[in-house]
């Protein structure tokens, strides 16, 4: 049976992105991107049109099309949930996407409208839930779960036995120990090493490396 065509919601990098990795490495056609009404600037992204979500229903009803938010993580991921609920509740379905290039070692498989990029590394018995973004490049660990409507960026190291609960962010280079669990709506900031449980809406940061107060021409033996 030939998938449904896909309608991206967004206009940004992400969803810029996502539709060249459909493209080139699924069997989805996306034929177009939505966005509400008022954010409708140009009849045209990236080749394909774009139209306002309150006349999707009527052009492009669930019957005939898949959708994939391809939003940011912008309100800590509030925004890209509350847009998934909303055509959730219209009845649409949604494309889930695993690169062909992750080294996915887990049966456990991932929710509805989640995207897995390439060069990931997910370890058996991890579990991933809907409405989650892995972007390239990182480690989850065996016996890991990743809660629903998360954002991963590159290079992430999520060793073995970690919960990450639902709505947080974890940004490039950070790694959390084994064992810990990590409440709703945390933030992790890039670099930031993660040793201990961590209560809902905590915010960690690494601490940015010092100035050196030499200019780099003024450097001996570099």
């Amino acid at each position: 049976m030939t998938p449904k065509p896909v309608v991206i919601f967004g206009v940004g990098a992400f969803a810029q992105v996502a539709e060249v990795y459909l493209r080139k490495d699924s069997p989805r056609e996306v034929v177009g991107y939505t966005v509400d009404g008022e954010y409708v600037t140009a009849a045209a992204f990236a080749g394909l049109p774009v139209m306002a979500f309150e006349e999707l229903l009527e052009s492009h009803p669930p019957d005939r099309v898949d959708l994939l938010i391809a939003t940011g993580f912008r309100g800590v991921n509030s925004v890209r949930r509350g847009i998934y609920e909303r055509c959730k509740d219209l009845g649409y379905e949604f494309v889930k996407y695993v690169s062909s290039r992750a080294y996915v070692m887990s049966d456990e498989g991932v929710g509805e409208n989640t995207f897995v990029f390439e060069a990931n590394v997910i370890q058996p018995f991890v579990e991933i839930g809907s409405n989650v973004v892995v972007w390239s490049g990182n480690h989850i660990g065996h016996h890991s779960r990743i809660a629903d409507h998360c954002f991963i960026a590159s290079h992430a190291v999520i060793s073995g036995h970690v919960m990450v609960g639902e709505m947080s962010f974890i940004g490039v280079n950070a790694t959390m120990r084994d064992g810990i669990e990590l409440g709703p709506r945390c933030v992790i900031g890039a670099g930031a090493v993660v040793l201990r449980d961590q209560e809902e809406g905590t915010v960690l940061r690494a601490t940015e490396a010092p100035v050196h107060p030499k200019k780099s021409w003024e450097l001996r033996n570099f």
